[in-house]
């Protein structure tokens, strides 16, 4: 269990306001996460990681010198959005530019790689790396759908490192895709973690057994193995690495033998008295190995080992020194005594608001509150899923739906009522809405969910009462944001396959009600698929049987839209 917290829909940010506190030699708190103290030298390139809490030293405990620069901080297991990225990103900035490199999760990809166009626009160089060694998510082939898991941190470090002797935003790129490449990671799991304030784990593993090929993200792991002793699970892990050798490798090798957050020291130094010797006996070189919790996932019971294959260069980057709160090798030569006093913290990209209520009218301000209560009234009924979405999120994934989408609406009611204070349109309206969804929930609903609105918002405009037709295109509108954002189509068991019924629905003429109808009868459905993009793809089979998340949660919405809008018709009739 996870015993310590005050609010669990705070954790994060009490989590970071303790973190902060205690290491304040080392950094200082920015909107979305943290930076060094003292500031980055200038023309040094900045090296930017990132994603989701509850994986405690990673990724705020390895920013200081010799390391990162700045981490962005998510909530746990959900992606940050791309205004934390881009605002971590911006005060880490030295002015040669930012290297931001997440885990290979799609919420990752779509927020970070938002957060790279939206600072390019403002002239700060920024590239985007996703790392990708977590050999039991794909096959050998296809290395690109892999997750990130612990190889994270071999990455990270070697980036780093090539940031911190000068290299160029490009180098420090090159090196990190180098590092990933001859990066391999293969983890276990005995028994499932829970998140603050739930009453039971996100999954948990058969008596006498253990989950192989684990998520960092509370997802289970892909196979069912018998529990084995501590020198046969040693056994098991580096044969499955060693099978993954890269072609050409040599035979020095930088190894992780990393802990979940239950796993004892104790018992990880019983795994490794196995894990060395076979390595060894294999041909290879240990270098400057690593024993220990560096990439957790809150309480998961389980462990995974890491290898990244050397040449030289990796070589002479993996063992160069690093002074971080959680992390520390060798002896920094010049630690800079100079400690932030301010911090780049540019508004960008932000809807200009108050531009938009200076062209609505009448008709449109009275529209724009209809559409905040409606987007009100989702916020509570949405807390009153939360649960039952989280639970259905758990069955192949990482739970944590539910209380991203509470934050999202909660966020978007906020901003929607605050935009019909000072006289907005529909449009603005929800703009607003769709900005703060995507910059307050993060993950890949929240940036979904944001495009969504935001389309839908910039075809209605300010001005009057939008006509179904208006309506429909908008909704149109939506439905392409978001299939360009997330780059997925139709049976790929996500929203979308709740979102285009009930636009073909609409479409064809069917009242909304009936649309409200087939959209959760499609989400329902949708039970039957396979997913085949995302945290459940490589849980694929054990999601089948149980509808998707985002699906249910769109019909939700949708419903709820469209009975809040039926009953004001009603009450304006009877008037």
């Amino acid at each position: 269990m996870t015993w310590l917290y005050n609010d669990p829909a705070a954790f994060t940010e009490d989590m970071l306001t303790g973190f902060l506190d205690a290491n304040a030699g080392y950094v200082a708190g920015v909107p979305g996460g943290v930076v060094r103290a003292a500031p980055t030298r200038p023309g040094k390139v900045a090296v930017v990681v990132g994603g989701g809490s509850g994986h405690y030293p990673a990724f705020c405990g390895v920013v200081g010198p010799g390391f990162a620069d700045g981490a962005v901080v998510g909530n746990i297991f959900t992606s940050p959005s791309a205004a934390d990225a881009a605002s971590v990103a911006r005060a880490a900035d030295g002015g040669a530019g930012v290297l931001l490199t997440t885990g290979n999760y799609a919420g990752d990809v779509m927020n970070f790689g938002l957060a790279v166009e939206q600072l390019a626009a403002e002239g700060i160089p920024a590239r985007y790396f996703a790392v990708t060694d977590d050999i039991a998510s794909a096959p050998a082939g296809e290395e690109a759908a892999r997750r990130g898991i612990a190889g994270d941190f071999t990455v990270f470090k070697c980036a780093s490192a090539a940031a911190e002797e000068g290299y160029d935003l490009d180098g420090v790129t090159r090196v990190a895709a180098l590092a990933n490449d001859n990066t391999r990671t293969l983890g276990v799991a005995f028994d499932g973690c829970t998140l603050p304030g739930a009453a039971g784990p996100l999954f948990t593993v058969e008596k006498g057994t253990m989950g192989l090929g684990l998520g960092i993200h509370g997802e289970p792991g892909v196979a069912s193995h018998a529990m084995p002793t501590a020198g046969e699970l040693a056994e098991l892990l580096v044969s499955g690495v060693l099978r993954e050798r890269p072609e050409g490798a040599g035979t020095r090798i930088a190894v992780i033998l990393n802990g979940l957050g239950r796993t004892k020291y104790e018992e990880l130094f019983v795994v490794w008295g196995t894990v060395a010797p076979l390595l060894r006996d294999a041909g290879y070189t240990v270098v400057r190995p690593e024993v220990g919790e560096l990439v957790t996932s809150l309480d998961m019971a389980g462990c995974s080992l890491t290898v990244m294959w050397l040449d030289d260069e990796l070589d002479r980057l993996w063992t160069a020194p690093a002074d971080t709160p959680a992390f520390r090798r060798g002896a920094i030569a010049h630690h800079s005594p100079e400690v932030r006093t301010s911090v780049r913290t540019v508004d960008a990209g932000r809807y200009r608001k108050d531009a938009v209520a200076e062209v609505a009218d009448e008709a449109g301000r009275a529209c724009a509150a209809a559409i905040a209560l409606a987007i009100r009234a989702v916020a509570t009924k949405i807390v009153a899923a939360e649960e039952e979405l989280g639970r259905i999120d758990a069955v192949a994934g990482d739970g944590d739906h539910g209380r991203g989408m509470v934050r999202g609406t909660a966020a978007a009611s906020a901003a929607a009522e605050d935009a019909v204070g000072r006289g907005c349109g529909p449009g603005g309206v929800l703009k607003a809405a769709g900005e703060a969804w995507a910059a307050q929930a993060g993950g890949t609903s929240g940036v979904l969910w944001g495009a969504a609105l935001t389309a839908l918002g910039g075809r209605l405009g300010d001005t009057g009462t939008p006509a179904n037709p208006d309506i429909v295109a908008g909704l149109r509108a939506s439905y392409d944001a978001v299939t360009r954002l997330g780059r997925a189509k139709p049976g790929d068991k996500t929203l979308l396959d709740a979102l285009l019924p009930f636009l073909e629905a609409a479409e064809r003429g069917e009242s909304w009600r009936d649309a409200a109808e087939v959209a959760e009868t499609a989400a329902r459905d949708t039970a039957a698929l396979r997913p085949r993009i995302g945290r459940a793809r490589p849980l694929a089979e054990r999601s089948v049987g149980s509808p998707d998340a985002g699906a249910i949660s769109l019909a939700l919405c949708v419903r709820t839209v469209v009975d809040e809008f039926e009953t004001a018709a009603a009450e304006g009739a009877r008037r």
